[in-house]
């Protein structure tokens, strides 16, 4: 089969024009907190004539403030990072950048993380176990405007929209505001409330009111309960 310097075509439908030549490689930003696995992803994506990695971000916080600095077209995000998450950071860019294609990459096959994802705007829910086989293609997938799920989220869409179909349910609204969960997510890694309050740029009293307000609504007792909830809710790792 010969091969094109166009994107493949997808599945059997007749190939597309080819791309112009000329066109500008897609500009990534790529945020993981293990460098080891940005090395990797970066190997990949940069061996693409179609893709090159224009900056690199360590958790969700820095990947906002680069994704404004660098304006990239695409940010590929890890879900679980330390200060915010890869779901907070896509919802932040999601707002603050509209024209942003975000993707998920993730260990984690895991159907409350993959709605979430959609939820905050992702076109797309990689894992990292087939990143080298599913990551590029996700790319430029995210580039045309259509989705990409691997098949086990494919799998869990369709059962979800099945279930709730039979059940006459919506999908359950959040528990928590953003804000809180930022707070909650903070005060799980060990955050003191100066601490916390200095990050988000609020004052000690209102992340004293948030924290009253996290205890109250989720029926918890004090931080190591909190702490076990963040990790339930997949904001922090065990």
């Amino acid at each position: 089969m010969p091969h094109s310097s166009s994107f493949p075509p997808p599945h059997s439908s007749p190939a597309p024009a080819p791309s112009r030549p000329s066109a500008a490689p897609t500009r990534i930003l790529l945020a993981d907190d293990h460098a080891l696995v940005r090395r990797g992803v970066r190997l990949i994506l940069d061996g693409e004539p179609d893709l090159t990695v224009v900056a690199e971000a360590g958790d969700g916080a820095e990947a906002i403030e680069m994704a404004r600095a660098e304006r990239p077209d695409l940010a590929i995000l890890d879900i679980a990072m330390p200060r915010l998450t890869g779901l907070q950071a896509a919802r932040e860019l999601s707002r603050v950048l509209p024209g942003l294609r975000i993707l998920m990459l993730t260990m984690y096959d895991n159907e409350q993380y993959f709605f979430e994802a959609l939820k905050a705007g992702a076109a797309g829910y990689v894992l990292k176990s087939v990143a080298d086989r599913d990551l590029v293609e996700a790319c430029r997938a995210a580039m045309r405007d259509e989705p990409f799920l691997y098949p086990g989220a494919v799998t869990a869409l369709i059962r979800n929209f099945l279930d709730r179909a039979r059940e006459g349910e919506d999908l359950p609204a959040r528990a928590i505001t953003e804000r809180e969960e930022e707070i909650l997510k903070l005060v799980a890694e060990g955050h003191s409330s100066k601490e916390i309050a200095e990050l988000l740029v609020i004052s000690v009293k209102t992340v004293e009111r948030h924290r009253a307000n996290l205890l109250q609504k989720l029926g918890l007792r004090d931080r190591l309960e909190l702490t076990r909830y963040a990790i339930r809710a997949g904001l922090i790792e065990p």
